[in-house]
């Protein structure tokens, strides 16, 4: 019974993540934490989040981002209107 339960516990988590959407691509050519134009650093971080993927120029904006990410969800979404 317990085999039963950890293997339904795994093929729903596989699922839920193959059902998972592209999430949108991120629409800037600059960090949205430093404005440096990305992959002067380097290959740009890369994180999702709510369906966005966000670039950044280094791992440490990362956490700048973190600290709200829904305001500078916002701004990506204002500066990707044409």
């Amino acid at each position: 019974m317990k085999t039963t339960l950890i293997l339904c516990a795994i093929l729903t988590t596989a699922f839920s993540i193959a059902a998972d959407p592209a999430p949108k691509p991120y629409p800037l050519t600059t960090c949205i934490i430093s404005g440096e134009k990305l992959g002067t650093m380097g290959k740009p971080p890369v994180l999702v989040v709510d369906g966005q993927e966000i670039q950044f120029c280094c791992k440490s904006c990362i956490k700048d981002f973190n600290k709200d990410p829904q305001k500078y969800l916002k701004e990506i979404a204002e500066k990707a209107k044409p």
